[in-house]
């Protein structure tokens, strides 16, 4: 099987720095694995302004 040599250079970087994927993980769960809130997404949504077709064509 293939393997890219930045593959490669990953996988000997995190076994040579552990610390370094156990903060990745940290990192992936504050930012991925947080619930949502509903009433923050309906504001969000309320807020955008709509967006012409072409944004490019002058008015």
């Amino acid at each position: 099987m293939y393997v890219s040599e930045f593959t490669k250079f990953m996988d000997e970087y995190l076994e040579q720095h552990p610390a370094v994927d156990s903060e990745r993980r940290e990192l992936r769960l504050k930012l991925w694995d947080t619930t949502l809130d509903l009433d923050d997404q309906r504001r969000w949504k309320e807020s955008r302004v709509a967006q012409k077709p072409y944004v490019y064509q002058p008015d």
